[in-house]
């Protein structure tokens, strides 16, 4: 006779090795089925780590945030050199680029200000104009 605790291991193996897939089938299932059985289910999938993407997949999803620096060598001196010369051209291509966007926000926010100090220095010399008195 099957216990209760064996029959959820074998479940939980089971939707193991089919994957992330069949692992939220099973959770959508039971939320059509039975809602608090659906919830059971997502809740078990936070607790366990399997909402994860190391559970699901075997590389890692973050983006890599810094590929150029790669120096490892790939036993071709002269590819290893056109390499570290076009990363080299990229970073500062980048870099260019990079206070180029900020030359232009701050040109952008100095005549943000100068049209703020021109329309001040006008509402203030200005006077305003006395309303008519109606008899």
């Amino acid at each position: 006779m099957a216990t209760p605790l064996n029959w959820f291991s074998t479940t939980e193996s089971w939707l193991d090795d089919r994957g992330r897939g069949a692992w939220l089938a099973a959770m959508i299932l039971g939320f059509i089925i039975f809602w608090p059985l659906g919830l059971a289910i997502l809740f078990y999938m936070m607790w366990s780590n399997r909402m994860s993407g190391s559970f699901f997949c075997s590389r890692s999803t973050k983006p890599a945030t810094r590929r150029m620096t790669n120096t490892q060598s790939s036993g071709n001196a002269a590819f290893d050199a056109y390499r570290d010369d076009t990363l080299k051209r990229l970073e500062d291509e980048q870099n260019a680029f990079q206070s180029f966007l900020q030359r232009l926000r701050d040109a952008k926010d100095k005549t943000e200000f100068d049209q703020f100090m021109n329309e001040r220095a006008r509402d203030v010399a200005a006077p305003a104009s006395p309303e008519p008195k109606t008899v």
